[in-house]
C-alpha cells in the first residue's frame, strides 16, 4: 500500500496535489464501466471526477439518471474491478493525513 502512496503523491506538494495524484492514478486504472449497487439499486460506474473540494467522486448512472458518489462511500462489487486498489491506497492516505 505504502508504494502505492507513494507513486501517487511523488512529486505533489501540500494535499491538493497529493489528492490530484491519487485521482489520476485512479482514473487512469480503474476499469470502466462496472456495476455496483448504491441504496440497494444496481448502478452503472461510468466515470471518475474531482470535486472543487479535491474529493475524489463516482460518476453512477442508472436509466437516464446520473449520480456523483464520494468514491470512498462506494460499494465495490466482488470482485473488484482491476484497479480498485487505487481506492484502498487513497482511502489509507486520507487516514493518514488526520
Amino acid at each position: 500500500m505504502r508504494a502505492l502512496i507513494e507513486e501517487a503523491t511523488v512529486d505533489a506538494y501540500g494535499e491538493s496535489e497529493q489528492a490530484v495524484g491519487f485521482y489520476t492514478m485512479i482514473e487512469d486504472n480503474l476499469k470502466l464501466p462496472f456495476q455496483t449497487e448504491v441504496l440497494g439499486m444496481e448502478v452503472t460506474v461510468e466515470a471518475v471526477d474531482m470535486t472543487d473540494d479535491d474529493q475524489i467522486v463516482a460518476i453512477c448512472r442508472r436509466g437516464n439518471k446520473r449520480q456523483r458518489i464520494p468514491i470512498l462511500d462506494l460499494t465495490l462489487p466482488a470482485p473488484p474491478p482491476r484497479g480498485a486498489e487505487w481506492i484502498a491506497a487513497y482511502r489509507t492516505w486520507l487516514r493518514g493525513r488526520y
